[in-house]
């Protein structure tokens, strides 16, 4: 019984620490004043206890300081008011934003490779 609830309990250790680790950034008054700056604008979505989610917020975190003129938002896709703002139903989805339109939207990916192909595209 006790083997049992350490293995329960080290296996819950990293999904804790995982979804911790998640906030919602999302202001649609910053939202609107990076766009008005030229700025590239990524908002991403996530959900708690989601490993692609936790991974992706990881990569557009560190390029938030790898690209000179990004603004990174992200957000809890159970937030409904912001899910049905950007039209995004599901989790570890990436929207970029470039001269106030949306330019780009994928779901799921979370290598850096891809990601910061995409965002290369439009900075």
């Amino acid at each position: 019984m006790i083997k049992k609830f350490l293995i329960l309990l080290i296996i819950l250790i990293p999904i804790n620490s995982i979804a911790s680790e998640k906030k919602t950034t999302f202001d649609k008054e910053l939202f609107k004043k990076a766009q008005s700056e030229g700025k590239v604008v990524i908002v991403s979505s996530w959900i708690k206890y989601c490993y692609s989610c936790a991974s992706q917020m990881k990569v557009l975190n560190k390029a938030k300081t790898d690209f000179e003129n990004i603004e990174y938002f992200a957000f809890d896709v159970t937030n409904k008011e912001i899910s049905n703002l950007f039209n995004v139903q599901y989790q570890s989805t990436i929207l970029i934003f470039k001269d106030n339109k949306e330019v780009y939207r994928s779901i799921g990916e979370t290598t850096k490779n891809e990601i910061y192909s995409a965002i290369n595209k439009f900075t």
